[in-house]
């Protein structure tokens, strides 16, 4: 078709994750757009975390992983998986190379560049780079990203805390930046409800009190500081449980740290998105003590099932942990304050209800999935007709 834009997005796996979430729904929405012929390229995913390749076991045209994309730095094999990507690219003849994550985020953008791609976008999810690193990483790869800047036409952030963030740190301009909302399907998550039988299936009574986690069982998720923080949650509010919804190489460690608590703590494990809905609607707060992040989906999961938050002041979570409003938020590190506020929030149940229902009204009106998707085609279109692509002018004429 004379006027179809040919997209291909680039990530570096596909876990189980916000990240990797909003990637496939962008992939699959943009993809049911007329005009436009979307992909995806990823690398293999293993390992404890899932793997979201499922999504299009019933489009496997629409997906291709490259076995040399892996997330450690492997010098070699990065070698080999640029060379990949380039080749893909210089057959495949993409308008636009839509890049995702760390290390396809590098390798995709200089492999667009060197392929002669037109326009080549950059979605920040997360921060690259930041004080959860040594010096010398840090250093390596605010580097390795403003060298990729140099090959990006323009960046999608998922919330303004990144792009200042990258402005700061001197990587691309104003003007190259763009924030859309991670948007998702918000009708499972509106629809959630205390399903007692869920919580028994746990050993949760109807009640106790239920903390959920939504993240991985990884470092930096902040796990061992709620942990640390139960103690004193316990003993002002006995029927306190928690519910870690999530898996990950740390879940051995984190038990042997819970100890003699152990009673206390439920690990849900590996679960499909489409069970996040439910697991959120049994439990009465959600906390998030992430210190990296974008902006985590599950702040908006959790308010679309009108359930309160509280979360670390940090990265995009005071853009919807709105303090006072939809939740609370918590300096970093801060677990005297952690716990003031979820105690807080266990013995008021009208102000539980205000924030949950505050912070669903909030999320309706910015986090859908077709929002989203309509806001990545907009900016598809706008770059492509800056860039006086064919397809963008006759699209404009039809």
């Amino acid at each position: 078709m004379k006027n179809e834009l040919r997209v291909l997005h680039v990530i570096t796996r596909l876990i189980v994750g916000g990240a990797q979430e909003n990637t496939v729904a962008s992939v699959i929405g943009l993809r049911a757009r007329p005009n436009l012929s979307v992909r995806l390229i990823c690398g293999p995913s293993r390992g404890s975390e899932g793997s979201l390749e499922s999504e299009f076991a019933g489009m496997p045209e629409s997906l291709t992983i490259i076995p040399e994309l892996i997330r450690p730095i492997h010098p070699w094999k990065d070698i080999l998986a640029m060379r990949r990507l380039r080749r893909i690219f210089v057959q495949a003849r993409p308008d636009i190379v839509h890049t995702h994550s760390g290390k396809a985020g590098i390798l995709g953008r200089i492999a667009a560049r060197k392929a002669g791609v037109p326009i080549i976008v950059h979605t920040i999810h997360g921060p690259s780079f930041g004080p959860f690193q040594g010096w010398l990483p840090n250093r390596l790869f605010r580097a390795a990203e403003r060298y990729a800047a140099r090959c990006t036409t323009h960046f999608v952030s998922v919330a303004e805390a990144m792009t200042r963030q990258y402005l700061a740190a001197g990587i691309g301009r104003p003007e190259q930046f763009t924030r859309i909302w991670s948007g998702f399907d918000l009708e499972p998550f509106l629809a959630a409800r205390n399903d007692l039988a869920l919580r028994a299936r746990f050993g949760i009574a109807p009640e106790d009190f239920v903390i959920a986690k939504l993240a991985r069982l990884t470092p930096l998720k902040g796990h061992e500081e709620l942990i640390a923080a139960a103690p004193e949650l316990i003993a002002q509010r006995p029927q306190i449980k928690f519910l870690f919804i999530g898996a990950g190489p740390l879940r051995e460690k984190l038990q042997v740290q819970i100890g003699a608590l152990a009673d206390r703590f439920v690990f849900a494990g590996l679960v499909e998105p489409d069970q996040v809905p439910s697991l959120l609607g049994i439990a009465d707060a959600l906390v998030h003590v992430s210190r990296r992040e974008g902006l985590p989906r599950a702040l908006p999961q959790a308010l679309a099932a009108a359930k309160p938050v509280v979360a670390y002041a940090c990265d995009g979570a005071p853009e919807v942990c709105i303090d006072g409003k939809t939740g609370f938020l918590v300096e970093p590190g801060n677990l005297k304050d952690l716990a003031r506020r979820l105690i807080q929030l266990a013995e008021d149940p009208n102000l539980r209800k205000r924030f949950g229902e505050t912070g669903r009204e909030f999320v309706k009106e910015r986090f859908s999935r077709s929002a989203m998707i309509d806001a990545l085609e907009d900016l598809y279109r706008r770059l492509a007709a800056e860039a006086r692509l064919p397809q963008a002018l006759s699209h404009a004429l039809s």
